[in-house]
């Protein structure tokens, strides 16, 4: 129901599942199971995407560069003007490679995104803490610290980060503006909700469009010409996009 489907979608769907899902079954093959449900439904090819979110994120990677540029662009939609992206900053003791620098009325952000492409991991308090190492060693070139990752985040590290004043966007965490919910509320749907080729996903990395609504903000054939992928697929792909949206 968070990725759209109306209750009674939901039941029929809850309906099939439940017959196959047999004890000590894994969330990996439930999650199948679901996706497979959605399939048999008419006419919700956009929420079986949208169902999709966070395998979505996982294939911003496996280098964390594309997640970095997706964070960028998120923080576009926030009123933040991001100048920086792996930029070394010297700080006291050490030069450092801070991820994003951004700017808002609050002031300058130093950014650091953590990306995982496999299920079951989560953000530590080693985390925490040396992004917020890297803070002091930086002071005062910053207001504050900010941590965007798509895995879950741990209870030490969310007390540290507490604790300190960091800010953290993770999944699930916190509650109201949790990384998944920002991009719901917001369709900031990433570019590989579309399931593109690896040859696609290079492409639109390669142009620096990173979501998936941007795709709206050409007629296909000025798409076609800027990427090179043939004005049918770019059609079949906004169609997608409209249909997530």
């Amino acid at each position: 129901m968070r990725a759209g489907a109306t209750r009674a979608t939901a039941n029929r769907i809850l309906k099939k599942v439940r017959s196959e899902v047999y004890h000590n079954m894994g969330t990996g093959d439930i999650y199948k199971l679901v996706l497979k449900a959605i399939s048999e439904e008419k006419d919700l090819s956009g929420l079986r995407q949208r169902y999709q979110l966070k395998d979505a994120i996982m294939r911003l990677g496996p280098s964390g560069f594309a997640f970095e540029n997706y964070v960028a662009d998120l923080l576009k939609y926030y009123d933040f003007q991001v100048f920086g992206i792996r930029v070394d900053v010297k700080g006291k003791c050490a030069l450092h490679e801070i991820d994003l620098i951004g700017m808002s009325n609050l002031g300058q952000f130093m950014i650091e995104c953590k990306h995982n492409s496999h299920r079951g991991t989560y953000i530590g308090l080693k985390v925490a803490l040396y992004t917020h190492a890297r803070f002091l060693d930086t002071s005062p070139r910053f207001s504050g610290e900010i941590i965007f990752c798509n895995s879950k985040i741990s209870e030490d590290a969310k007390k540290y980060a507490n604790c300190i004043g960091q800010q953290v966007f993770t999944w699930r965490y916190p509650s109201e503006k949790s990384l998944e919910k920002i991009i719901e509320q917001n369709k900031l749907y990433p570019i590989t909700i579309l399931n593109l080729t690896s040859k696609e996903l290079a492409i639109f990395l390669g142009i620096g469009m990173m979501i998936a609504k941007d795709l709206l903000e050409y007629d296909e054939i000025k798409l076609s010409k800027k990427t090179g992928i043939h004005t049918k697929r770019i059609h079949n792909l906004q169609a997608l996009v409209k249909q997530i949206l």
